[in-house]
């Protein structure tokens, strides 16, 4: 049996030891999750509802910004989500303007709508499904985002790591203190939400 000598066998065991370290420590490197700063240029949440039975009227927001924490490997993802409500866009700034007022926005008094995510569901390394809560008016309701597209890829546009989705929501105006003209106007509305968030 060969004898290695002393400062040899010490160097051989220390890069063992250090390899062993290593695999021990990839998992969790590779598990880090991404911050992604929502791209306000591609989202614009829109509602829709049904106007006295005449035609299903769509409006949306113009300024949204906020951030998704997305990591595949571990299957977490969170969102934090502010919309302005007085860049409402209805094609109307007669609307927009009435939209501002204590019966339905109040935007004086509560300048932001925001959610913020307290559970995602995932399939496989997609998100299916994200819990969280809504406030508008300073009302907070647990609500639950259905995603029906999810995509995750570099841009070919601007070259840097990117994820996109598609979900929605349904809810009443009426828990927000909004239900004015209801049932007339619906009570039940749909929300849109298409997103993209880039990797700084």
């Amino acid at each position: 049996m060969r004898i290695l000598p002393r400062h040899r066998h010490d160097h051989t065991v220390t890069r063992i030891m250090y390899l062993f370290l290593l695999m021990a420590l990839a998992p969790h490197a590779q598990a880090a999750p991404t911050t992604y700063v929502i791209d306000p240029t591609h989202t614009q949440p829109r509602f829709e509802y049904n106007h006295f039975g005449f035609s299903m009227q769509v409006h949306s927001f113009d300024k949204t910004e906020g951030t998704i924490i997305y990591d595949p490997q571990a299957k977490t993802a969170s969102v934090a989500i502010r919309i302005d409500p007085k860049s409402i866009n209805t094609g109307y700034s007669v609307l927009n303007d009435k939209l501002q007022d204590k019966d339905f926005f109040d935007s004086a008094r509560y300048p932001e709508i925001t959610f913020k995510s307290t559970m995602v569901k995932f399939v496989g390394s997609k998100p299916v499904k994200v819990y969280g809560n809504l406030t508008i008016k300073g009302i907070t309701k647990p609500v639950v985002l259905t995603v029906t597209s999810f995509q995750h890829k570099e841009n070919p546009i601007v070259k840097k790591d990117e994820i996109g989705a598609n979900a929605y929501t349904r809810l009443k105006r009426s828990d927000f203190h909004m239900g004015k003209y209801a049932p007339g106007v619906s009570d039940d509305i749909t929300i849109n939400l298409p997103v993209e968030a880039l990797k700084p």
